[in-house]
């Protein structure tokens, strides 16, 4: 079998992930909707209960996520125009205020995207007025310069996911499609391993193990 290492120095056996991705594509029952590939990694040895030692991170997925993931932009008149047609939902600065007092409103907004992004002096009313709301969802708006052209980061949040351990040591996070190639899911896999182990204080001696499953299917052992 062949052993590869990844850019973040995480190294796996790389047949050996492709074989369980593909035990786990064949055994999992035929749905009427194409089932998330989900990771679940369970650390030790670790207090998540100081949040210095929790991990946030957004990370690349090479093969994206197999589905449509949507982008929301708060912005100006001239980044509303960049932003059309690869933003999903644009909120303009004028339009906050109506967001903010109307609570059921905004939790829909909220849930409207999985990413969004804002125009950076944006950003200290958007938290003030819509904090409270998107915070706690980690939906907090990435600032960008005022003017610049949203496109290169929409399209990297097309393909991220985020990963956020809060006080729990299991957490999990999805890394593709079921009907994703398994060489695809096994490189995404890889990355997400490879970069949550550079944030870790002891490393891959942090983790305990890892699974991976599809939303409604068995879980097969990774680590």
């Amino acid at each position: 079998m062949l052993a590869c290492t990844t850019s973040e120095g995480y190294t796996v056996t790389d047949q050996r992930l492709v074989e369980i991705i593909k035990k786990l594509q064949a055994e999992s029952k035929k749905r009427n909707f194409v089932e998330t590939v989900e990771l679940a990694i369970n650390l030790k040895d670790i207090d998540l209960s100081n949040p210095k030692n929790r991990i946030q991170e957004e990370i690349i997925l090479p093969h994206g996520r197999g589905k449509t993931i949507k982008v929301g932009v708060f912005g100006g008149s001239e980044m509303a125009v960049k932003a059309k047609g690869m933003a999903d939902v644009i909120v303009q600065p004028e339009e906050i205020e109506d967001l903010a007092t109307d609570r059921a409103k905004a939790r829909k907004f909220a849930r409207s995207s999985d990413y969004f992004v804002a125009e950076a002096p944006l950003m200290p009313t958007i938290g003030k007025r819509l904090g409270i709301i998107l915070a706690p969802r980690g939906k907090m708006p990435k600032p960008i310069p005022p003017g610049s052209d949203p496109g290169a980061t929409i399209e990297k949040l097309k393909s991220s996911v985020t990963v956020r351990t809060r006080d729990k040591l299991t957490f999990h996070l999805p890394v593709g499609a079921k009907d994703m190639p398994p060489e695809h899911l096994a490189e995404n896999i890889d990355v997400v391993l490879g970069r949550i182990t550079t944030k870790l204080e002891r490393g891959r001696q942090n983790i305990r193990s890892a699974y991976v499953k599809t939303t409604m299917g068995p879980s097969y052992k990774v680590i």
